[in-house]
């Protein structure tokens, strides 16, 4: 079972290159992809949000759901499963940016962006949060069109995301005793 999801999830891959990938395309969605290099436009969304005044909170559950992704994503879950990029096993693949510096499982860009896209989602205006959770969408989907991680990494970069963003949603609303929203 497990080696047909990892085949799978290479022609995925494969099918991507082949029917998705444009040269007017590429430079656009690389763009995207940086955008989640190292965490920084979410790092940058938190820090913007804790300066003002009326965000404040707002940006300090973001940061925390961010920093629990982090500690999750890449220092736990990335080291022990040490998980190989696709443009190293899948034949075929070429990845179009540079060589990753770590490993594959989860992906870290899908899940800083869902860590602080579920927050701003859950507790922000939905005009606010629907593009942003647009941008983390994008953000995690440029990984596999530039061919540095499998469908089942973004995935789990989501999931986990996502739930980091529940939790600090639901320690906030738990400590504070409040049941409103953090912004509106």
């Amino acid at each position: 079972m497990l080696e047909k999801l990892m085949e799978l999830d290479g022609e995925i891959l494969l099918w991507i290159q082949d029917n998705l990938r444009a040269d007017f395309l590429n430079p656009l969605v690389k763009g995207i992809t940086y955008l989640g290099n190292g965490g920084i436009l979410m790092i940058a969304v938190c820090l913007i949000l804790m300066i003002i005044p009326k965000t404040r909170r707002l940006g300090a559950v973001c940061a925390f759901s961010l920093a629990l992704e982090f500690i999750i994503c890449n220092l736990l879950l990335k080291t022990t499963i040490a998980r190989t990029r696709p443009y190293e096993t899948v034949d075929g693949l070429t990845r179009i940016i540079g060589k990753q510096s770590d490993y594959s499982f989860p992906s870290g860009h899908s899940g800083a962006s869902f860590a602080v896209a579920s927050v701003i989602f859950r507790e922000a205006p939905k005009r606010i949060g629907i593009p942003i959770l647009i941008l983390a969408f994008l953000i995690a989907l440029s990984r596999l069109y530039v061919g540095v991680h499998f469908p089942t990494d973004v995935i789990a970069g989501i999931i986990l995301g996502t739930l980091t963003g529940i939790a600090a949603c639901f320690a906030y609303h738990r400590i504070t005793k409040s049941k409103e929203k953090i912004f509106s």
